[in-house]
């Protein structure tokens, strides 16, 4: 495997792409046709050099990551919003009144907050309260700290279990699934190709979900270290701590997405389990989206001759043009 820098992430019926400074969303519209969007978002992290340092980076890029989502999440729901002609509400008419042409900014912006303190409540805080009422029996704090832990991933699989089972949740998660297929088609040395994506495997280091996990587990070695008496400041430390160890999650993320060596694969391999969860096998139609949404923003060809010149192109040009032009007529 050999890093190519892409990364993305599923939205409704679609996917989203990014390398470097462009990004590209594709989209099965209802008609099965393959709508794609192309345009660039510049990182803070690249305005503000101070905050592209280790460590301190992990949190902003989070943080764009998240914008970034909700744009394309935005962007791809418009093909599917009810056409129906309806009345706004009053509610409606006095945010549309008050913000005018920045409502939907607005609303994005309370979306991302309110889902990052949602988060913070459910995976950091509750699970402090919850492992409190075993106080009574475990007096060490290491085993509390686990314990804690323990309960935060079982929370985290527990919700991913409850969503899973709503269908268009189910249908996100197979172009999840082919988003990661697509990268370890290229990754691997192999011409993106439906067939070559299909044999690929849908799981990756690089993962949001392995990101998620990382951050669970750091945060047990966190909170052995610093132990507070207090139950609400103990619950204010876990609010405090969670861009510090953020950073030191990113940074090992960062890491295995460059490394093979055999100490990071086997540490890596938890949150690839992981994926199991938030990634299932996509069907043809699926991949073909993915592969549209690559090929606006990454020159596949150009990185195989460079990272893996034994790789046969020859025929390889036509026979995408002829799955580009397939997908685009919806079949």
């Amino acid at each position: 495997m050999k890093y190519s820098g892409i990364g993305g992430q599923a939205v409704i019926e679609g996917i989203m792409m990014k390398n470097k400074d462009d990004y590209a969303v594709a989209v099965r519209r209802p008609d099965g046709e393959i709508e794609v969007k192309k345009d660039s978002y510049v990182s803070v992290t690249e305005k503000v050099k101070f905050l592209s340092l280790p460590f301190i980076r992990g949190i902003f890029n989070f943080a764009d990551s998240m914008i970034l989502g909700m744009r394309a999440l935005t962007w791809s729901a418009g093909f599917f919003e009810d056409d129906e002609d309806s009345e706004p509400g009053r509610f409606e008419l006095f945010l549309d009144r008050v913000f005018g042409e920045k409502l939907e900014k607005v609303l994005m912006g309370f979306v991302m907050v309110f889902s990052v303190v949602m988060a913070a409540a459910i995976f950091m805080v509750l699970p402090m309260f919850l492992s409190n009422v075993f106080e009574i029996f475990i007096s060490s704090d290491t085993v509390m700290a686990i314990l804690e832990g323990v309960i935060r991933i079982l929370i985290f699989i527990g919700y991913i279990k409850l969503i899973s089972r709503m269908e268009d949740i189910r249908r996100t998660f197979m172009y999840h699934g082919a988003e990661h297929k697509c990268i370890n088609c290229v990754e691997h040395g192999m011409p993106l190709t439906v067939e070559n994506v299909r044999k690929s495997s849908k799981e990756h280091k690089r993962c949001g979900t392995s990101f998620i996990l990382i951050v669970m587990v750091i945060s047990i070695l966190f909170f052995m270290v610093i132990r507070v008496d207090n139950v609400w400041l103990r619950a204010l430390s876990r609010i405090i701590l969670i861009p510090v160890i953020a950073g030191v999650s990113y940074e090992f993320l960062r890491l295995a997405g460059r490394s093979d060596s055999c100490v990071v694969n086997a540490l890596s391999r938890p949150g690839m389990w992981m994926q199991g969860l938030t990634t299932k096998e996509p069907d043809d139609s699926m991949i073909q989206v993915a592969i549209a949404a690559v090929e606006q923003v990454f020159d596949w060809r150009e990185y195989l001759k460079e990272n893996f010149p034994e790789t046969d192109l020859t025929g390889i040009n036509l026979e995408t043009a002829a799955a580009a032009e397939t997908a685009e007529a919806g079949a």
